[in-house]
């Protein structure tokens, strides 16, 4: 059988080379960043969450009104 020359060592070693110098490229966020952009997350699901339990509520209170 013929060997692959895509799983060389020179190709793999070049391949890790790139992948090294794409990773420092990234710019990473700072940690206050990350703070403000997490309490954001949090408080926008908390928000979503009231909303959709006063939409469960009054579907709920306006069926049993409706029905019972």
């Amino acid at each position: 059988m013929a060997k692959n020359n895509e799983t060389s060592p020179a190709l793999k070693r070049s391949w890790f080379q790139e992948l090294k110098a794409e990773f420092g490229k990234i710019t990473w966020p700072t940690k206050k960043d990350v703070g403000k952009q997490s309490v954001v997350v949090i408080i926008a699901a908390l928000a979503l969450g009231f909303i959709i339990a006063g939409v469960d509520f009054l579907l709920q209170y306006g069926l049993t009104f409706i029905v019972g």
